[in-house]
């Protein structure tokens, strides 16, 4: 009887080749798609390396766009070793470890270049654990983020390290990603030239996610090239970058506000929609449309919030997707609707004031008098009761006696406001009239 492991083969296993993304990394920074803003010799990291001089850094930016590695080929170039550690799977003891080592090294007249990937999920503790040994020159710490350092890191280590922004690649920056992979894969990618320009925005700006689409479209064994729809049957679109509690969520709701004040109907919706795509609560974005509500159009329409009260009930009643049709329409009646902030403006003014005046009480002559005491003290004394003066405007004083009249609110020659400034126009003709 023929021994079961006679017929096992110990022969060594072929050798899997590399992903496309490996073997595409670049080996030179100037073989880098992209970031010229950074690396080009007028760039900050492009001065540094002229200077040969590196110093710490925190490289922030979409995913795919090559932090790790344009880390890596700024220790090739200023002669550092090259050490990676995720914040992700790395503990202090793991941080001592790779400090000893870096001390060693340093003895021996070579320096370290520590890149930390996902800086910011290192607390507190562990960001303030870096702090001695970038000042004692034990490493230069380059650190990557995909949230804003301002937020995620402490003020001690960005006062120790420049933050250099990186830019999600361009159509044409990955239209050369495209032609790099043929020219390694030695055969074109089987796909019409809008099923290319697809393709291309499926990656929306990351490098590495082309690659890998890439990577799975060379693989096919087909017989012609397909069109988008084929392609788009194929592979699925990759999912937008948008983080409900980061910054993509405050970038486009910033986006969204800027396009409503801004009075461009069509950004306002694409903005909306690309929140909702994104996987937006409907009732967030109803809540801060309101607010531009009363924050941007005020009494220049005094509709438009009631309008968009209207569709947030609207949307609680039908819920999603119909209900968000009706914020839909909010959002097109407030980008066209007339603009004005003189409410708001005057508003901020007069909490200002009240901060800087303090406790000053009302002037006597509009305070009630219940009591023999408070007449006795002229409470109400020489009130004109409004009614009963000439057009109904008595044109008192309101302010505390000490206070000069101020004036907080000025509206704007645009929708109803128009009307408003000639009341307060007229009210302000009459005060003066009757030396009040």
């Amino acid at each position: 009887m023929t021994d079961l492991f006679d017929t096992v083969d110990n022969s060594p296993a072929p050798a899997r080749p590399r992903p496309l993304a490996d073997r595409l990394r670049p080996t030179t920074i100037d073989a880098v798609i992209g970031q010229e803003q950074i690396l080009a010799p007028g760039g900050p990291l492009g001065a540094m390396l002229e200077a040969g001089s590196l110093s710490s850094l925190i490289l922030w930016g979409p995913p795919g766009v090559g932090k790790t590695t344009i880390a890596r080929l700024l220790a090739d170039a200023t002669d550092l070793a090259f050490v990676q550690i995720s914040a992700i799977f790395t503990g202090v003891p793991d941080l001592r470890k790779v400090f000893e080592a870096a001390k060693l090294r340093r003895q021996q007249g070579r320096g370290t270049l520590l890149f930390v990937d996902e800086i910011h999920r290192f607390n507190k503790a562990q960001q303030d654990g870096f702090l001695p040994h970038m000042e004692d020159g034990t490493i230069v710490l380059v650190g990557a983020t995909t949230e804003n350092p301002s937020f995620e890191l402490n003020a001690a280590l960005l006062s120790r390290a420049q933050v250099i922004v990186l830019e999600r690649l361009g159509l044409a920056d990955l239209e050369r990603l495209v032609q790099r992979a043929e020219k390694d894969l030695g055969q074109a990618l089987p796909l019409k030239p809008k099923a290319r320009e697809a393709l291309i925005e499926m990656a929306d700006g990351d490098g590495r996610a082309l690659l890998n689409l890439i990577e799975q479209v060379a693989a096919w064994k087909i017989d012609k090239p397909l069109d988008t729809d084929a392609l788009s049957q194929r592979l699925m679109r990759r999912a937008a970058k948008y983080d409900k509690s980061g910054d993509e969520h405050y970038n486009l709701i910033s986006a969204l506000h800027k396009s409503v004040r801004g009075s461009d109907p069509d950004a306002a919706l694409y903005w909306f929609a690309r929140m909702l795509e994104g996987g937006e609560d409907p009732r967030f974005l109803a809540r801060r449309v309101t607010r531009m509500a009363v924050e941007d159009i005020g009494l220049a329409d005094p509709q438009a919030q009631a309008v968009c009260l209207q569709a947030w009930e609207t949307y609680e009643r039908l819920g999603s997707p119909e209900g968000e049709l009706a914020l839909a329409q909010a959002v097109t009646y407030l980008a066209l609707a007339p603009k004005s902030n003189a409410v708001y403006v005057a508003y901020k003014a007069a909490r200002a004031e009240a901060r800087k005046t303090g406790s000053e009480p009302p002037p006597k002559h509009i305070l009630n008098a219940p009591t023999g005491m408070m007449k006795d003290q002229g409470f109400g004394a020489g009130y004109a009761y409004d009614h009963d003066a000439e057009d109904g405007f008595s044109g008192q004083n309101y302010f505390p006696e000490t206070m000069k009249r101020p004036v907080f609110y000025q509206p704007v020659e645009r929708g109803y406001e128009r009307e408003l400034k000639k009341r307060v126009e007229w009210f302000a003709k009459l005060r003066d009239k009757r030396g009040t």
